[in-house]
């Protein structure tokens, strides 16, 4: 035990006492940041001046002309710089001809949209006829626009004919809700929740999980990589010599664990200092931050366990980059459902995913932090799944990598590295 200790201790020293280790870890949450503060600040020039559209309007009706010149007006003078241009065309005796004038006029770019206001839209029969070219991802928030111009004179003239009032109506359907959050303890306060902290609020399982898949999955390819160099370079023969291999690999993977914990650490304490000075409570409790940890750790001896194995029959990285590309995908699983787990973390399907091992502690760390419901026995039982399946791959990955180790050029097929596992 003290052999594998001492190799935990040179491995977790010589990677955080070199200057590419410090300036990553002080890097990413400054990427981060500086990635967030230009997203925020693409939302708001993305409300910046646009060229104006035109929209050309058949009114079938004859009724909706002034009322769609009124609304389009009011929208341009609270949008001059985002204008949308209205065209009234009048109808003609050959429907089918106009419209495939005005079609050809859109496909040139002449128009943005063509609309036909059907005879009978007044009557609830009828229907906006809109004709757009292919939508490109800058036009998509004009095309909404437009609908909303479009269909609003329409309903207002529909509360005309009623003898009912369009500002009425709009006051009748509008209901305010303020959403607090209700501590409740020794004394009950509300506190305005905005929508900053709503956001933040729901983001909190994504950080969780992606501390976690960072944990495991960045820091546990330097098992990969680190093995496959110290074997290329014959290094590992030497220390072998003063190592049993399952000590060597026992202490490796002890002492990236302890690194990924303190990557963990720097990243994830001054986030939640910062939130609190911000004013944001984030309630995480004492639960969620001991199941993190136990997660974290049993999730990493058994993810870098497969990958000692890995590294150990491997030559180059391009060989095993090949073999860890199922791996990868496997694991980007929780990040691609990320969201509906969060938003059903009882489903079965969340279930499902608990109890799959190598994703297990980033499926479960998203719902725990999604939902304080978890069933107890529930965490239990995919933690005791863990703490099972890490032992057999341990064993596992030790029998591959004391042979794998000392074998060189042409990498083992898979029926020779299942025989070593069954070798005593």
């Amino acid at each position: 035990m003290n052999r594998i200790l001492r190799v935990a201790q040179h491995e977790y020293i010589e990677a955080v006492k070199t200057k590419t280790f410090i300036v990553s870890v002080l890097m990413t949450p400054v990427l981060i940041g500086v990635i967030i503060f230009f997203t925020g600040r693409l939302s708001r020039d993305a409300l910046g001046p646009r060229p104006p559209r035109t929209v050309a309007v058949t009114d079938l009706t004859g009724r909706l002309g002034d009322h769609l010149k009124a609304a389009f007006n009011q929208y341009n003078a609270a949008h001059p710089e985002r204008r949308i241009v209205l065209e009234l065309l009048p109808p003609e005796s050959d429907l089918d001809a106009l419209i495939a004038r005005a079609k050809q006029r859109v496909r040139q770019g002449e128009w943005h949209a063509y609309a036909v206001m059907e005879a009978d839209v007044m009557d609830g029969d009828g229907k906006v006829r809109l004709y757009t070219h292919s939508k490109r991802a800058a036009d998509i928030d004009v095309s909404g626009t437009i609908e909303r111009l479009l269909t609003q004179p329409v309903v207002d003239v529909r509360c005309a004919l009623r003898d009912l009032s369009p500002t009425l109506l709009a006051e009748i359907r509008y209901v305010p809700v303020e959403q607090l959050a209700a501590d409740v303890g020794p004394t009950s306060q509300d506190t305005r929740m905005s929508e900053i902290d709503q956001v933040i609020r729901m983001m909190i399982p994504f950080f969780f999980m992606f501390l976690m898949f960072m944990g495991i999955f960045g820091t546990g390819q330097q098992m990969l990589s680190s093995v496959i160099e110290e074997k290329s370079s014959r290094v590992i023969e030497m220390l072998l010599s003063a190592l049993t291999p399952f000590q060597f690999m026992a202490g490796k993977i002890l002492g990236l664990a302890a690194i990924g914990l303190t990557v963990i650490t720097i990243w994830s304490v001054p986030a939640v200092l910062v939130l609190g000075l911000q004013g944001i409570n984030l309630d995480l409790g004492v639960a969620l931050p001991i199941c993190f940890v136990i997660y974290y750790i049993l999730g990493f001896l058994l993810f870098s366990s497969i990958l000692a194995a890995l590294g150990s029959i491997c030559n180059t990285i391009k060989e095993a980059q090949s073999l860890m590309m199922p791996m990868s995908l496997i694991l980007v699983l929780p990040m691609v459902a990320w969201f509906n787990i969060a938003q059903n973390p009882d489903a079965a399907f969340a279930r499902i995913l608990s109890y799959v091992p190598p994703i297990s502690p980033m499926v479960m760390i998203l719902r725990i932090s999604a939902s304080p419901h978890i069933a107890a026995m529930e965490v239990a039982a995919t933690i005791l799944l863990l703490a099972a399946a890490v032992p057999v791959a341990m064993w596992m990955a030790a029998k591959v990598f004391r042979t794998g180790v000392f074998m060189y050029g042409k990498r083992p097929a898979l029926r020779e590295v299942l025989r070593w596992v069954r070798e005593k």
